[in-house]
């Protein structure tokens, strides 16, 4: 099937498999307002450095044509190489020929194992290229892990690299760090840009912020430069004066002198 066939959602008449969009599966709160924060921000991070991406979010993904068992619902992922306003009812990779570059599972409070062991081997049949497996709840249940990093190694399988507590990693494929902020209810995940992850890529509310923050900035500059301008004109107007008053005071008194 042609690209188009994929971005206008049309069915494959010779395969009979019905692939479902949705399920009946919920999502935590926690998961939802993590999800619907860093989609966005992951988005806007890409385009503005000229990466051609769609980044999507709880979406089902099938890899194996006819078998509608093997698919994922990543909570964020990146298809690179395809249009950010395309928008199907799930991803079929037999059809697009892209498999994610990038993948985030937030772990549920209850299921740990599933997106620990299971997610990991999914992805790795699906063909994903990096693998962050993200845990909210490290600070309440014991014995368990913050982030996981999976990577493709050199045989082509996709492992562990990196296992941490830390409040932040390296994404390869986003070219950034994955932090975690705040805590409780109240964490999210942010992108960091700076090599010590520091500096956070801000969301549009923030960006548009700090533009008025600056657009404010340089209207105070501009009013305080055409103030002192105005200053400058005053004195220079108020110094010819004086000097005007001089010389005609001088002449009067040398006039004064010739008589």
């Amino acid at each position: 099937m042609g690209s188009a066939a994929w971005r206008l959602g049309a069915e494959d008449p010779d395969d009979p498999t019905f692939y479902p969009a949705f399920d009946d599966m919920g999502e935590s709160a926690l998961q939802r307002l993590m999800t619907e924060l860093l989609r966005p921000l992951i988005a806007r991070f890409l385009a503005e450095r000229g990466i051609l991406a769609f980044v999507g979010a709880d979406q089902f993904i099938y890899w194996i044509k006819g078998n509608a068992k093997a698919v994922v619902a990543p909570d964020v992922y990146v298809m690179p190489g395809l249009p950010s306003d395309v928008a199907p009812r799930c991803w079929k990779v037999w059809q697009t020929g892209v498999a994610p570059s990038f993948a985030l599972e937030i772990i549920a409070e209850e299921d740990e194992n599933k997106d620990v062991s299971q997610s990991p081997q999914r992805h790795d049949e699906l063909g994903t290229r990096e693998l962050v497996v993200f845990d909210p709840y490290v600070d309440v249940r014991s014995g368990r892990t913050r982030f996981r990093v999976h990577r493709r190694d050199e045989r082509g399988k996709l492992v562990v690299v990196e296992a941490t507590n830390a409040d932040r990693v390296w994404s390869e494929v986003l070219g950034c760090m994955l932090r975690a902020v705040g805590g409780g209810d109240a964490m999210r995940l942010r992108l960091a840009v700076d090599a010590e992850g520091e500096e956070l890529f801000p969301t549009e509310a923030e960006a548009a912020q700090e533009a008025a923050r600056n657009a404010e900035r340089k209207a105070e500059e501009a009013r305080e430069a055409e103030l002192a301008a105005r200053e400058t004109l005053d004195a220079e107007r108020v110094a010819r004066r004086n000097l005007e008053l001089e010389l005609a005071r001088m002449r009067a008194e040398l006039e004064r002198l010739r008589r």
